[in-house]
């Protein structure tokens, strides 16, 4: 599968310091200095829908990492997956009566778009569910291997207990887990299950459901061995970050370590667990099921600038959970048009240790909002605001217009 185009994006003048971030499965901050390229795999979409605001805040906000290292001088190799085959893409289909192929295409297209639009940095590897069933089913066989997999009248489950570690990513009680558990996706009551909270590896064939052949027959794969097995194979046993939104920590990520901990014991799956914030609307998460969304698409086709949009989402902490105001949005309108004005004199106040200053916070633990305090101050001094009307150095503007491209990923 092909991901979406790249962005050029500027060199600055200063190698970026090396990154820490705050790291769910210890609760601290963990520097993340890779020896070799940096390896980053982010949880992708399922394509059944537009993107929302929610979704465009995790990538978004993982796009800060991606640039704070290759700032840093690293390699950056980044993974990401489509789910383009799971039930809610083939309840969709059903509901709509297209068939899921086309949905599946049609939104990660979509998704491709929205990405561009938001300079989002592509992934080097883009795989879907499908195109990935070779690499669930080779790893499914180690799991058989080591005595982690058993079935269910057909189905095959992980067995959670097989990993020693497991919940210490989401250092959640087992009460927690079994309440979760079946809001996103699992199935603790069906008999037969050694666990409740064993996960489905491989989903036998169901009448009018797409299946592929397998050692177990015909059938689908979960959704947790995909994101495993796509990790595994681009990035191996063991990566730096393992990055989504907060609502994946338990199950998803918890179960893909497992996976992946048993089929290669005593490696942790990530170094470190980063997990976005949640984005609210009308007082809500945003979600299908709530019909609260706002879609990034919808606001392109009204001819709402993407930096506007992109800029709205840097001004919260990636960590942070918060609600989406379209009086938000206008603001950034606003302080665009005030940096563009700043920008468009040709000089400005001198940069000082501006470059320094926005680097240093986005390596502590990638945070924006204080970034754009920096650029803002600079936008102030530039324009007159305290006092400094005269610009002192020619290449200022110069200068911010890279930092700003190449650290934040903001194009003006």
């Amino acid at each position: 599968m092909q991901p979406w185009s790249a962005p050029d994006v500027p060199a600055l003048p200063v190698t970026a310091p090396e990154v820490a971030l705050h790291d769910t499965a210890t609760g601290g901050l963990v520097p993340v200095a890779p020896e070799g390229p940096a390896r980053l795999y982010v949880c992708g979409i399922t394509p059944y829908d537009a993107t929302h605001m929610g979704h465009a805040a995790t990538y978004v906000g993982f796009d800060l990492l991606n640039r704070a290292w290759r700032n840093a001088g690293h390699e950056v190799v980044y993974a990401q997956n489509v789910t383009d085959v799971d039930d809610p893409l083939l309840e969709r289909a059903t509901k709509v009566g297209i068939p899921w192929q086309e949905i599946a295409e049609r939104e990660t297209e979509l998704f491709r778009q929205d990405m561009t639009a938001l300079r989002v940095l592509p992934p080097a590897f883009y795989t879907g569910a499908v195109e990935s069933i070779p690499l669930v089913i080779a790893l499914i066989e180690r799991l058989e291997a080591a005595g982690a997999a058993y079935e269910v009248e057909g189905d095959l489950y992980f067995s959670v207990t097989a990993d020693p570690a497991f919940g210490e990513e989401s250092h959640l009680s087992r009460e927690e887990m079994l309440r979760i558990f079946p809001q996103r996706g699992g199935d603790p009551d069906r008999p037969g299950k050694k666990d409740p909270l064993d996960p489905i590896l491989w989903l036998a064939e169901r009448p009018g459901e797409p299946s592929w052949e397998s050692p177990w027959g015909r059938g689908r794969p979960g959704w947790h061995i995909e994101c495993a097995a796509i990790a595994m194979e681009h990035l191996g046993g063991s990566f730096d970050v393992q990055g989504g939104g907060s609502d994946l920590v338990f199950p998803h990520h918890e179960m893909c370590a497992g996976h992946a901990q048993v089929a290669v014991p005593g490696t942790p799956f990530a170094k470190v667990y980063a997990h976005a914030g949640m984005v609210a609307y009308d007082g809500e998460k945003m979600s299908k099921s709530k019909g609260n969304l706002v879609f990034v698409s919808s606001l392109r086709n009204s001819d709402i600038d993407p930096m506007a949009i992109r800029l709205t989402l840097l001004r919260h902490h990636y960590r942070s959970d918060w609600e989406w105001t379209n009086a938000e949005l206008n603001e950034s309108f606003n302080i665009l048009d005030q940096w563009r004005k700043a920008l468009a004199l040709g000089a400005g106040a001198p940069t000082g240790l501006v470059v320094e200053d926005v680097l240093d916070v986005l390596a502590a633990d990638l945070d924006s909002p204080a970034a754009l305090e920096v650029i803002q101050d600079w936008v102030d001094a530039t324009l007159g605001v305290d006092g400094l009307a005269d610009a002192s150095e020619a290449t200022a503007a110069a200068t911010i217009s890279d930092l700003l491209d190449a650290a934040l990923g903001l194009k003006l």
